[in-house]
């Protein structure tokens, strides 16, 4: 059984900087698209960054390109958030998502290939 762990959430001030982490079980995860979503009160969840298998594949949504950054430690079977510049627009829950390949870029953005989802981790900016 899959298994999706975020922590790392927190009430911080903008400017700052967090990591959220993302412990998964019940693989292998080797080849899963690994995913951050968020999702603000009243908002729709949206995707904040992907990650493949592949050595270039990392992918962001607009908002956080330059900002975040996504990575895994395959031996750890672990997906990290680092999130820097942190603005009051970026609260939200955020969610780890799993799931399996062959879709396109533009796919891996929607919710579409997301088979696993953990419980979210509360990131609250204060201005």
């Amino acid at each position: 059984q899959v298994r999706l762990v975020e922590s790392g959430g927190g009430l911080v001030q903008a400017g700052d900087s967090v990591r959220l982490s993302c412990a998964a079980s019940g693989g292998p995860f080797s080849r899963y698209i690994m995913a951050w979503f968020r999702q603000a009160p009243g908002k729709d969840r949206e995707f904040v960054a992907a990650i493949t298998w592949t050595i270039d594949g990392t992918h962001y949504a607009d908002s956080v390109k330059g900002r975040f950054t996504i990575s895994r430690d395959s031996a750890k079977n672990t997906v990290y958030l680092q999130m820097n510049s942190l603005r009051p627009e970026d609260t939200a829950v955020y969610y780890c998502a799993a799931g399996g390949g062959g879709f396109t870029i533009t796919q891996m953005k929607t919710l579409v290939p997301y088979a696993y989802w953990g419980q979210g981790t509360q990131v609250t900016v204060s201005s």
